[in-house]
């Protein structure tokens, strides 16, 4: 029985699975390897192509058809095992088991949250605010030799970033946003952005605090603000569009 069931039964499983899986696995942009394999794997879950009780694809073939090392892909799965939506079992017949999921109290919250939201207009609108604010910035005052209140200002709520404890960072993120906003020199676009970083925040508040996407998060606000102290306006613009895109794909999985 035990040789049926976990043995050619269940290879024939996962060759269903994989079948299941090619519409829906593409292979992820560089910039944002962590945030948009974990998009997929979870939308995966979400749609029920894998079923409850049964096994992901392989470790080497999933790397290979979204691309990624297998380091990033573990990465994923740990995050997903301690999120309680997979588990990880050794031995001959071992692999990573999609889990049941019951229904708690935290998901009757997410749907009253999202009930009213247009979540992809949310997103769409916070993207086309936050790369046009960069490309100003980059444009304006803080440009140059990188001398100046606005570039003095950028440095610091960089380093609060850096600095902050893990349950402080959403804020200080909040906060380094807003003064990108606000130093593009257009008060309407600043009132506009703060309007939608409220709601962005609601969804964020929503899901985990994934450490591997802030040190990346961290990576990108750098890169980011360099452009902009170098006048780098194109730069500055590419920099928050792959930004705004990992944190986007981040909240398509998890509210999907």
């Amino acid at each position: 029985m035990n040789g049926s069931v976990n043995g050619t039964a269940s290879g024939s499983v996962n060759d269903s699975v994989t079948g299941r899986l090619s519409p829906v696995l593409r292979p992820v942009r560089a910039g944002n390897g962590f945030e948009e394999t974990l998009e997929q794997i979870l939308q995966i879950i979400r749609l029920g192509l894998v079923a409850e009780g049964e096994r992901l694809p392989a470790e080497r073939e999933l790397a290979e058809r979204l691309r990624v090392s297998r380091v990033t892909l573990r990465e994923v799965l740990k995050v997903l095992a301690d999120q309680g939506l997979v588990e990880s079992r050794r031995g001959r017949y071992g692999g990573t088991f999609v889990l049941p999921r019951p229904a708690t109290a935290g998901e009757d919250e997410l749907r009253r949250r999202l009930a009213g939201v247009d979540v992809e207009d949310v997103l769409r609108f916070r993207e086309v605010l936050e790369v046009g604010a960069a490309g100003l910035c980059a444009a304006h005052g803080t440009a140059g030799a990188g001398a100046g209140e606005g570039a003095a200002r950028l440095r610091a709520v960089l380093a609060a970033t850096h600095d902050a404890p893990l349950a402080d960072y959403r804020r200080r993120d909040t906060l380094f946003h807003l003064t990108v906003a606000e130093l593009s020199g257009s008060p309407t676009l600043a009132a506009q952005y703060a309007a939608v970083r409220a709601t962005v925040n609601d969804l964020l508040d929503c899901i985990p605090l994934l450490v591997r996407n802030l040190e990346h998060s961290q990576r990108q606000h750098t890169a980011l603000v360099e452009a902009m102290l170098d006048g780098d306006a194109d730069g500055a613009r590419e920099v928050m569009r792959e930004h705004c895109h990992g944190t986007a794909a981040l909240l398509r999985g998890f509210l999907a």
